[in-house]
């Protein structure tokens, strides 16, 4: 794998920035965190790209070795090098010369400023455009369907192809062993390019600058400035304001108790 470099408005945080804009500028000087899950997700990327490549023939080096190593992460990249050579093998049946590439430098940045990311395998096959991503975490479920990472992963590749191989669909595909779960959503290349312009370009120039409107949400899970962003805090307050807030109705037995304390008091004072 190549040294890891991030773009402030990287593709792996677009859901964050897309949602929330001022948080890219607001991140952007915090220090990446430091996790065993991430580690390990970077041992399993390694291993993943050493097979496709052995498998597909290509120069690989040497097999990479990593304290994360487990039965599990062997048997899962096993799976992943399985699914990508079952779908060279269907690109095959129809095209004579699939051009396929692995761990792919992906520009962006004509429609986000100095947007760039990297592709974990793509293929391309007449008009079709496949992009893979591989995650290795099981924590939460990722999604293909109108995922911004992948959407911003395609545009990087249409940057690529669309002028040789005039691409008229784009295929993404999340592959994420650990939770059995393998997400793929198509689009036509024509709709991702709007989508772009409409609206990915006019959020990612809002969060270059910094500006536009602070706003929590799921997207806050991985952000660096979670713990001490005041948008989130105030965003559980009113939470917990909703939670605490007294019924607008008494229930049955309050109102029971309320009629016959009032019952009492008129006789004692009769």
């Amino acid at each position: 794998m190549p040294p890891e470099v991030h773009s402030v408005l990287g593709a792996s945080a677009a859901d964050r920035w897309m949602n929330c804009t001022p948080s890219a500028q607001l991140t952007a000087g915090m220090e990446d965190e430091t996790t065993t899950f991430a580690a390990e997700g970077t041992a399993a990327h390694a291993l993943c790209e050493w097979k496709v490549r052995k498998a597909l023939k290509m120069r690989a080096g040497r097999r990479p070795t990593s304290d994360y190593w487990t039965d599990e992460m062997e048997e899962f990249t096993d799976d992943y090098r399985d699914f990508i050579m079952d779908l060279v093998g269907q690109a095959k049946l129809t095209c004579k010369d699939p051009v396929t590439l692995i761990e792919q430098h992906l520009d962006f940045s004509c429609y986000v400023p100095d947007g760039f990311g990297t592709g974990d395998f793509l293929l391309v096959a007449d008009k079709e455009l496949n992009v893979v991503d591989f995650k290795y975490g099981r924590g939460v479920a990722v999604y293909a369907d109108h995922n911004p990472q992948m959407m911003l992963y395609a545009l990087g590749a249409l940057n690529l192809f669309d002028c040789l191989y005039d691409i008229e669909q784009v295929t993404m595909t999340i592959f994420q062993p650990r939770l059995s779960s393998i997400s793929t959503w198509t689009i036509s290349a024509e709709e991702l390019y709007k989508w772009a312009e409409e609206v990915l370009k006019p959020k990612a120039e809002l969060a270059a600058k910094g500006e536009g409107e602070f706003i929590s949400g799921s997207w806050c899970r991985f952000c660096k400035a979670r713990n001490t962003c005041r948008a989130r805090a105030e965003s559980f307050l009113e939470l917990a304001k909703m939670e605490f807030q007294p019924p607008a109705l008494l229930s049955d037995v309050i109102f029971c108790e309320r009629k016959e304390w009032i019952g009492i008091e008129e006789r004692s004072s009769a």
